[in-house]
């Protein structure tokens, strides 16, 4: 148990840190627009870079911040019967949910994009437009960061499951509280 329970926190700890500096990407991404906005209309000046970068940021806060959004529980849930559930049983739905689907899921984004971000690596990718940003391979890199963090927090969510259904707790708020600011 003290394994197990050293791994889920682990995990949650990486997921939390990265979910946090994730987070503070969207702020990046208002100013970001707000600039492009200001300058296109206000100024009659345009940037393909910087419009390309706020997708870029975009991508990174979804992408990267799935894991975290798992681990906080924000995901889109169908809880007709889920809510009245006993958390023994809760934790059954959220252990065979994790095993059935959520990592098969992930193998699979992970195995057929393989081939595709490799190629766009292969020859260093990058954008269609002259202006823009030369890092298109580094964006479809996230399409294999995205299945592993996902993954990880899933694993650790499985986890957490399997010590509720087998009569133990995880206080994950003891690990949230050692990173809040």
């Amino acid at each position: 148990m003290g394994l197990m329970s050293n791994l889920i926190g682990a995990i949650d700890r990486f997921t939390e840190a990265t979910g946090r500096f994730i987070s503070w990407l969207t702020l990046l991404m208002v100013a970001l627009v707000m600039v492009v906005v200001v300058m296109r209309y206000y100024l009659e000046l345009g940037s393909i870079a910087l419009q390309e970068s706020v997708t870029y940021i975009h991508a990174m806060v979804f992408m990267l911040g799935l894991a975290f959004t798992l681990k906080r529980g924000g995901h889109v849930r169908v809880d007709i019967f889920y809510r009245q559930f006993s958390p023994r049983r809760q934790a059954l739905v959220n252990l065979l949910g994790g095993v059935l689907f959520l990592m098969p899921v992930c193998v699979l984004i992970f195995v057929s994009s393989w081939d595709y971000v490799l190629s766009s690596w292969a020859f260093s990718e990058t954008s269609a437009e002259s202006d823009g940003l030369p890092f298109v391979y580094l964006l479809k890199t996230l399409m294999l960061i995205m299945p592993v963090t996902l993954l990880l927090q899933g694993l650790a969510e499985i986890l957490k499951s399997a010590l509720i259904i087998n009569g133990g707790h995880y206080n994950s708020a003891a690990e949230t509280k050692e990173l809040t600011l």
